[in-house]
């Protein structure tokens, strides 16, 4: 009898343990978002049609906290949504949540996670992470190319006005696209020493460049059925899968062509000429382990993906800079007197003057709090067992950061919804945007965050500076810009932003260099 009741004791211990464990560990699991259906969890309100996921999810913060739990299917997620524990996640936990999950888009659009940007992390992210930042991204890289960003943006403004003049002022300007137009003439000529110009057949072929790269970036932020359950993943509900690959197809035929232009550029150019980004990779990568890709493929993904990013985020956040400007005359006038007081109407504005304009970037910065180009940033993957806020996180378990929702935090920003640039030279002139201060992370944090935040400021300033500067611009009968949005990967204003513009510098700056004579009767 002794010996059955001391046989039975580390049974009863064993139960008591795992009782224990199992009521410590729900306690301590992020409170879990309701509306959750059997199988695909809440998968359903990544689809949902209506109100923007990160609203969706901003919401059900306010319901939960800061940090809640999600299923996506077979997988959980946690949603954070405070500066707090994003700093805790950039820091304390950089390493946990510096990995990529694998999904259906960015495997048949990235080359199979060829592109850094979009693979696991491991040593090929490292090694491929620390190339671009070295040596494509680098202060000295930047500085090497700022004649390339000057010379497209005094060229773009040249377009414009005489634009302006065969049209006698009685057109309206579509912005998106005149912005989209300047930043892939940049990013091509970084890259590839490649630009677009008008009137030699190029502009269609160039607005279809723009549509493909669109679309790459709409789709990357599809989840379709197969990656919230594996088993399902040979349905293609809505016909997502075939537009991904027909995408993947077409963007390849570009890139391709660009890698081939290029290599018979260089092959014949007798001149020395400056190194563009592709030459620079296909030294680099000698001797880097890519992880069993190919060179060639590895040049095209890492290429596609700056330019991609270069294009469509610089030119989304001009879109809303100039939509908030618009929409707030005095801020408009504002910067154009700034840019009249420490730049002045006898010369253009460059690189070198935007230190000086201390107005205009807290302008791009609280466009870039309330239209981050990216409220969403790619999801992330915890790779091991850790503690957040408090709570218990497992490996394999999907990281969202609602930067939206944290950059309209009322604790951090007084009358969050509305845009007063005027705050970053007042009571938050000491935060930037550079992944530092973690109540504005518009570029990510960590050691995921954007690669390319320095250049992209620089082009985000120059071109909005050079635009204002250059010309008045209005509205249509001055009504109000539309503000609506539609999110993919990244946030893009749903409608045109059509303006009507007015030279507001001597003609003698704006007219090409080959036309010097005053071209107005």
């Amino acid at each position: 009898m002794e010996a059955t009741a001391l046989a039975g004791v580390p049974l009863l211990l064993l139960i008591c343990y795992f009782i224990k464990r199992a009521t410590a560990g729900s306690a301590r699991r992020p409170p879990e978002a309701a509306g959750a259906w059997p199988l695909i969890g809440h998968l359903h309100f990544f689809g949902r049609s209506g109100q923007p996921l990160y609203e969706t999810l901003g919401g059900f913060a306010d319901k939960y906290g800061p940090i809640f739990s999600m299923r996506i299917g077979v997988h959980h997620a946690v949603v954070v949504s405070s500066w707090e524990l994003a700093k805790e996640c950039f820091t304390t936990l950089d390493v946990v949540v510096s990995s990529r999950p694998k999904y259906t888009a960015a495997k048949i659009l990235t080359y199979d996670y060829a592109s850094f940007a979009f693979s696991p992390y491991g040593d090929f992210w490292r090694d491929m992470h620390k190339i671009t930042v070295s040596e494509l991204l680098s202060t000295r890289r930047a500085e090497l190319l700022r004649e390339i960003r000057d010379s497209e943006v005094q060229s773009s403004l040249k377009e414009l006005y005489r634009t302006w003049v065969e049209k006698r002022g009685d057109s309206l300007v579509e912005m998106k696209q005149w912005f989209g137009k300047i930043n892939l003439n940049v990013i091509l000529r970084m890259v590839g020493g490649k630009r677009y110009c008008v009137g030699s057949g190029d502009e269609e072929r160039a607005r279809r460049v723009r549509g493909v790269l669109r679309k790459f970036f709409d789709l990357l932020g599809v989840v379709v059925i197969g990656d919230a359950i594996p088993f399902l993943g040979w349905l293609d509900l809505g016909g997502k899968m075939k537009e991904m690959k027909k995408t993947a197809v077409e963007i390849d035929s570009f890139v391709s062509e660009w890698l081939e232009e290029h290599r018979q550029q260089r092959d014949s150019d007798e001149k020395k000429r400056e190194e563009d980004f592709i030459d620079v990779l296909e030294s680099a990568i000698d001797g880097v382990d890519l992880a069993g890709y190919d060179a060639n493929t590895v040049i095209k993904a890492t290429c596609l993906t700056l330019i991609a990013a270069g294009t469509d985020t610089i030119t989304i956040t001009l879109t809303w800079a100039l939509s908030l400007l618009l929409n707030n005359r005095d801020a408009l006038k504002k910067a154009q007197d700034e840019l009249d007081v420490h730049v002045g109407k006898e010369k253009l504005v460059n690189e070198s003057d935007i230190n000086k304009l201390v107005y205009l970037q807290a302008v791009v910065k609280e466009s870039m709090r309330l239209y981050a180009a990216a409220p969403l940033p790619s999801p992330r993957e915890f790779t091991s067992d850790c503690t957040l806020g408090g709570y218990q996180i497992q490996a394999g378990t999907r990281f969202i950061l609602n930067i939206w929702k944290m950059q309209r935090d009322p604790r951090v920003w007084p009358n969050p919804l509305e845009f007063q640039p005027e705050r970053f030279l007042t009571t938050h002139k000491d935060v930037d945007v550079k992944g530092q201060h973690f109540e504005l992370l518009p570029f990510g944090g960590g050691r995921r965050s954007c690669p390319g935040m320095s250049v992209g400021l620089q082009m985000t300033h120059l071109a909005l500076a050079a635009f204002l500067q250059a010309f008045k611009v209005t509205t249509l009968n001055n009504e109000k810009v539309d503000m609506s949005a539609v999110f993919g990967l990244t946030l893009i204003k749903a409608t045109p932003l059509e303006v009507l513009i007015e030279p507001r510098l001597p003609y003698q700056l704006l007219v090409s260099d080959e036309t010097k004579e005053n071209p107005l009767p």
